[in-house]
């Protein structure tokens, strides 16, 4: 803001000059006091510069008067953490499905198409997110790829890429620092890349699960000082009484803000608390809702009112020094939301700048899909495999062998164990014909010929086969299949159209969802590529993958940076003690 403006703002603050937008009968939540109580708004332009109770006012002059009727009034919500391309949605599609929900602010690690594409694929989101009616802020990625030597990406993120792109407009620090075991073992990488945020003073972004203790003291000694992946209530307190911030997570698959509430709600008034949605698809956007959904599920859960409200404003911009973001004060940007209740937290009007942006569950103001090369351009490159490249050959002719593979603990959570199988052998290869383990493969894209196999238990693939690029990470193609040439036939379709999920059956196409811009985002609004997830996850689900996203869950099976057990292009993963398991 400039003197002039300083001065203007001044000047409406004592009416000496006519505000641009009053807002009147509002239920104001006051994030600094803790209150709630009945106040009037006045603007000027995109800041706010008055407010006063209603008792109090003296009424000064506006070019316009809005009656809210005793509707409450916050700060407009702020995303702690979430990746863009878990929406499949680009940028500006994205914004037109979050913003009638009441986010008017998010802060996003680009990590998934930082590894397909690198610096590219951060510029192309900064230039997908310009002159929009809401902040989106980003994250350089700090791991990419997550851990080096045990996977093959797109790109190679170094300590000095990362320390000039730092540098960015809307770029506000480190994203979540995934190595966790590097950061705590004194990793040369990973104390450069932190030093190179470290030094200028940007938010480091953490990601620690299961990490407690002394090894978590050890993290947060390293630099990064939060952590999306808390899983359960009692990691929460440990966290939040070290000093991190807990981005308390609801995503469309990992479900913990009301296992971490129930655990912290004694807690007085813990700052380190915000909450984010991490990785929400279309539908639940769209019928859920958004950052809403997460303050309506922390108040459910036993999390005052107004404790929930300030985790997803106040607490997170000055997590993330967002000077005159997060609150309705006088001098704030006039970012405010307005809702009926403290119970369901349905938005009914989303004003961003000052500007009226959102109403009744719609967008009033239209944003303009820019012109971007990338967005029509196919990034998957793989190699013409056969079926002999999707079986798995053992030194046994026939009978049984012990290999070891991956075991899903749950339908739902990320986490993969270790475990030998005793498998059947057949003409040399393993036969997994009647038993209910499934074939992995992990087939790089990105102009290299790597494939790798294995099995895991309780993905519960029935019959057919499902590939997908959309594959954290790396976003290599990941398959899971049980025969051989199904494998063959997702390969070739995910080429031709350039990235997305496929799934087979019988050696034909049974369906498909292309993700054309680098294999994870579509070029159709929110709604259509609800419609198109929801289809492909219902037909997943009659493969027998019943968990809340099927179309994600096989993207897990490659999540090298969480334990115990993963997958990558080079092989078989020990997450723990980060190298490649040899089999035979």
């Amino acid at each position: 803001m400039n003197k002039i403006d300083r001065r203007k703002l001044i000047e409406t603050a004592l009416g000496k000059r006519e505000a641009t937008l009053k807002l009147e009968n509002a239920n104001l939540v006051n994030v600094f006091s803790g209150e709630i109580y009945m106040a009037n708004v006045y603007l000027y332009n995109e800041y706010i510069a008055d407010v006063v109770e209603i008792e109090n006012d003296k009424n000064k002059k506006a070019e316009k008067v809005v009656d809210l009727k005793g509707k409450y009034l916050a700060p407009g919500f702020i995303d702690s953490h979430l990746h863009i391309e878990s929406s499949h949605l680009t940028p500006y599609h994205f914004a037109e499905a979050v913003i009638p929900k009441g986010t008017t602010t998010i802060i996003a690690d680009p990590h998934e198409i930082g590894n397909a594409l690198g610096e590219e694929g951060v510029d192309y989101m900064l230039e997908a997110s310009e002159n929009l009616p809401m902040n989106q802020y980003f994250l350089i990625p700090s791991c990419v790829p997550s851990v080096v030597g045990l996977e093959t990406t797109g790109a190679e993120l170094t300590a000095d890429m990362i320390d000039r792109m730092l540098d960015k407009d809307r770029i506000l620090g480190l994203g979540e620092v995934m190595d966790y075991v590097g950061v705590i073992n004194s990793d040369k990488r990973m104390e450069d890349i932190i030093d190179a945020a470290y030094q200028k003073d940007k938010f480091l972004q953490g990601h620690a699960p299961e990490v407690t203790g002394e090894d978590l003291s050890a993290y947060l000694c390293g630099g990064p000082v939060s952590c999306h992946e808390v899983r359960n209530g009692i990691h929460a307190k440990e966290k939040i009484r070290k000093g991190m911030i807990v981005d308390a997570r609801e995503s469309s698959m990992s479900k913990n803000i009301t296992s971490i509430v129930e655990n912290i709600k004694d807690l007085k008034s813990p700052r380190n608390l915000t909450l984010c949605t991490d990785d929400r698809e279309p539908k639940d956007i769209l019928e859920k809702g958004h950052i809403n959904d997460c303050v309506r599920i922390a108040i459910k859960a036993g999390l005052d009112p107004i404790e929930a409200i300030r985790a997803v404003t106040l607490n997170a911009a000055q997590a993330y020094h967002l000077e005159k973001l997060g609150a309705v004060a006088p001098g704030y940007f006039a970012d405010m939301v307005v809702f009926d209740n403290l119970k369901d937290i349905n938005v009914s009007s989303v004003y961003y700048k000052g500007k009226l942006v959102a109403e009744n569950d719609q967008m009033i103001v239209e944003i303009k899909k820019p012109v971007i090369e990338i967005e029509n351009r196919n990034t998957v490159n793989i190699k013409d495999f056969s079926v002999e490249d999707f079986k798995i050959k053992v030194p046994v002719e026939n009978g049984k062998i012990e290999i070891i593979g991956m075991e899903y603990t749950d339908r739902v959570r990320s986490i993969t164990r270790k475990k030998v199988f005793e498998v059947p052998v057949k003409d040399g290869y393993i036969d997994l014909s009647g038993t209910e383990l499934n074939f992995v493969a992990i087939a790089n894209r990105y102009h290299n010929d790597n494939i790798a196999l294995a099995v895991v238990e309780n993905f519960y693939m029935a019959k057919g086969a499902v590939g997908t690029t959309y594959s954290h990470d790396s976003h290599n193609i990941t398959i899971i299949y049980n025969d051989p040439q199904d494998a063959v036939v997702i390969s070739k379709r995910i080429a031709e159209i350039g990235g997305g999920v496929v799934v087979a059956e019988n050696g034909k196409i049974v369906d498909e969802l292309p993700f054309p811009i680098a294999g994870m985002l579509s070029q159709k609004p929110a709604k259509d590529v609800s419609l198109d997830i929801q289809r492909m996850n219902a037909l997943l689900r009659t493969y027998g993958i019943e968990t809340d996203s099927p179309i994600t869950r096989p993207s897990t099976l490659a999540l090298i940076v969480i334990p115990e057990v993963k997958m990558s292009d080079l092989g078989l993963i020990d997450v723990v003690n980060q190298k490649v398991i040899k089999q035979f």
